[in-house]
């Protein structure tokens, strides 16, 4: 993604050479030629930036000439590489990022697999008799709604 034609005309006259000089060029042809692949051409960083959020990218290299300034607005990406010293393969091998990150778009709502991951919380609610009373006609006018009776029988119930 660019705002720079040049720059993507560049790559994309690039490209041929460098699929045809890796190992497995079939695979990265497919890779390609899928949906998922594209050289995107913006207005503006404040367009990439939106962009990105709602492409929700696995992997995202942030090249521009003030990285600080755009990072704090993405918010959905798998791992966010920064600056032309800043492969993807650092993240894959050695930089300490996880490797397994939400593939697929599934980066707006999900994040890469850490430790939090096999955590598992508990919610714990607790209301006292005044607290259910100030919010009982709300209950019984949702279940009403999602014609889900019981659950406004189980508010009414406490209060016969």
């Amino acid at each position: 993604m660019t705002d720079d034609p040049a720059l993507a005309e560049a790559v994309q006259a690039a490209l041929p050479a460098a699929v045809a000089g890796t190992r497995h060029r079939e695979r990265v042809t497919t890779a390609l030629e899928g949906p998922q692949s594209a050289i995107v051409l913006v207005d503006d960083l404040h367009q990439a930036v939106r962009f990105s959020n709602a492409y929700g990218p696995e992997h995202l290299e942030v090249q521009v000439a003030d990285p600080q300034a755009v990072i704090p607005a993405l918010e959905s990406a798998g791992a966010i590489f920064v600056g032309d010293h800043t492969p993807v393969s650092l993240g894959d091998y050695i930089a300490g990022s996880n490797h397994v990150l939400p593939t697929g778009g599934q980066a707006r709502f999900a994040s890469g697999l850490g430790a939090y991951t096999f955590l598992r919380p508990q919610q714990i609610v607790e209301y006292d008799r005044d607290a259910l009373a100030e919010v009982a006609a709300h209950v019984t006018a949702l279940s009403d709604a999602e014609q889900l009776p019981a659950h406004g029988d189980a508010v009414r119930a406490r209060f016969l």
